[in-house]
């Protein structure tokens, strides 16, 4: 089970590197299985007494070396872990952690400040920095597999989150059918540059530990720093969402990458392209919270003629169509030993998962996604829910009616644009503006502000939204 890896790694190789952080501003510090565990256990005993009665907590980081050994300890401490996307708005944290039942927060240092003003009744409040000393063993634990380990609340259709609850054996399937599927190489070096609250970076870390290989992490995406890494040598893997991918390409001459892992949103056509000319290891996948990342991969160079198609199933998943038309295409339907048992506080799932996407599988297993979720505006790789937006928009008595819908975009692929008529005066504009902000995450936020008399709508009432777009 996943909770013993950190240990066999610290007994077998001890000196090896696990972790370079470059969450330092000045330079880098390199991190040895020995190191990690050591630091690992000495936060488990750290808040062993303070948190022995709480079942769930939270954590608010940015990715970093504390970040995963902080998380690792609470992960041994046997406590259900939320992880929170650190561009929340202190509202959208406040509320995630009541509807949770969580009492404790713990926040790095750099964060403190975003929600020093919270009305939750309880701060844990911690350095990200301790002594790195060498902890006394402490007892081995049984985790039964169905236990939760973290969860990942995501937006909704109805404006209100979904909480994702990873399991142990979730995370244990996943790492054993990545490993099989792209391979492990003793001198594997993998760039975790994707927030690691998402399960885009956390898979990552957790694939490295398994494997017992090296990652190199960065608090956020510098395009200069990964072109450094990666002309030196130094990584020779990395996940990225297109719009990185997009601002890296150009310069990505001199490399050693093995693998570019490359999903989260829409592909367009022409960034593959490039890749191909330029030979790039391009590995596209599909997958979501619910199923803890990737179900779905392929090398694009191994078979340029699929490239149109998000890749074949890892080992144990199970792909169906549902409600096909003549073409083959309908419903993308996921079954794995990756996929949640169902929504905390919601139904369990009885056949499989309903991805929302419309898509269709060749003869040769190969899956095409042909539309998005309806309605979901995604932006630099994360979902946005238009939903969610226009709800908090009707508290306000003076709108009318709204529609949030997406606009194409070069660099984060789609912004979210606000279509609104309304009672107030011209002026009221600005107090939309300031609303949303006060409201939402940053990503989330309207790039554009459009008050009209009436929004079109058909004979019954229902707002076009083709016609905004």
């Amino acid at each position: 089970m996943m909770i013993d890896w950190l240990k066999k790694w610290a007994q077998e190789t001890p000196d090896k590197c696990f972790i370079t952080d470059y969450s330092d501003a000045e330079s880098s510090q390199d991190y040895s299985f020995r190191d990690t565990y050591n630091m690992v256990k000495t936060r488990e005993k750290l808040y062993a007494g303070p948190l022995k009665k709480e079942q769930r907590v939270a954590l608010l980081a940015d990715n970093s070396f504390a970040f995963f050994t902080l998380l690792y300890s609470l992960l041994l401490l046997k406590k259900e872990v939320l992880l929170l996307n650190t561009q929340l708005s202190l509202y959208e944290i406040e509320n995630q952690a009541q509807e949770l039942g969580i009492q404790t927060i713990f926040v790095a240092p750099e964060l403190q400040e975003k929600i020093k003003n919270s009305t939750q009744p309880t701060l844990y409040w911690n350095s990200s920095r301790l002594s790195n000393q060498t902890a006394s063993e402490l007892p081995n634990r049984s985790y039964k597999s169905e236990n939760i380990a973290v969860i990942m609340n995501t937006s909704a259709t109805t404006g209100k989150f979904k909480s994702v609850p990873i399991t142990w054996k979730m995370l244990d399937a996943h790492v054993k059918a990545s490993a099989a599927t792209i391979g492990v190489l003793p001198e594997d070096n993998w760039l975790v540059v994707l927030p690691m609250f998402h399960v885009s970076g956390l898979s990552i870390i957790m694939r490295t530990l398994y494997n017992g290989t090296h990652a190199t992490i960065l608090p956020h995406f510098d395009e200069n720093l990964v072109l450094d890494l990666v002309s030196a040598g130094k990584i020779n893997m990395m996940s990225l969402v297109p719009t990185m991918l997009k601002r890296l390409i150009d310069r990505l001459e001199r490399h050693r990458l093995r693998m570019i892992l490359l999903g989260g949103e829409f592909i367009p056509q022409p960034l593959i392209t490039a890749s191909r000319t330029k030979n790039l290891p391009i590995y596209k996948t599909y997958g979501m919270t619910e199923t803890f990342s990737q179900s779905v991969t392929f090398n694009i160079l191994d078979f340029p003629e699929k490239i149109a198609s998000v890749g074949k199933a890892l080992p144990g998943v199970k792909i169906s169509i549902k409600n096909p038309d003549t073409t083959g295409a309908g419903e993308i339907w996921l079954d794995s030993p990756m996929l949640m048992d169902g929504y905390l506080g919601r139904s369990p799932l009885l056949d499989g998962f309903e991805t929302g996407d419309i898509g269709r599988l060749d003869a040769d297993g190969f899956l095409y996604v042909l539309n998005r979720r309806r309605d979901i505006i995604i932006s630099g790789g994360e979902n946005i829910y238009p939903k969610e937006i226009e709800n908090l928009l009707y508290e306000l008595p003076e709108i009318r009616e709204c529609a949030v819908v997406p606009r194409s975009d070069s660099i984060w692929g789609q912004i979210p644009i606000l279509y609104f008529s309304s009672d107030g005066a011209s002026k009221f504009d600005e107090t939309v503006k300031s609303y949303l902000t006060e409201k939402l995450a940053k990503y989330k936020l309207p790039h554009e502000f459009i008050r009209l008399d009436e929004l079109p709508k058909n004979a019954s009432g229902k707002i076009l939204r083709k016609e905004l777009k």
